[in-house]
């Protein structure tokens, strides 16, 4: 079977000066050692965390139409739950993507 966070992973392995590594049990992605992307399993669907401030509120209303699929809690992260039979939309996972590494950068290289 697909794994459905492959395309995940890879792009965020593209941006400049990451670092790819574990905590816990999921993948973490770092830049400049503050972590923008966790990818995992659990309950037998993949799990993404992401950073998100002017995507929230899409991420809220997302929480409100599927709460099974996507948690928006008082921190910063929000959780996407998905499979390779119902993956994540790629425009909206590239958009949170790129959003979530941007806050993640030190605030010298922010643009």
């Amino acid at each position: 079977m697909d794994d459905p966070t492959l395309r995940m992973r890879e792009k965020a392995c593209e941006y400049p000066d990451v670092d790819e590594g574990t905590a816990c049990t999921q993948s973490s992605f770092k830049v400049g050692g503050k972590a923008f992307l966790f990818v995992g399993e659990q309950g037998g669907r993949s799990k993404a965390m992401f950073k998100l401030d002017q995507s929230r509120a899409q991420a809220s209303q997302l929480a409100a139409q599927h709460p099974e699929d996507y948690q928006v809690g008082s921190s910063i992260w929000i959780t996407a739950r998905f499979s390779a039979e119902k993956p994540m939309p790629e425009e909206v996972w590239q958009k949170w993507l790129d959003e979530s590494y941007a806050l993640s950068l030190p605030k010298k290289k922010r643009k």
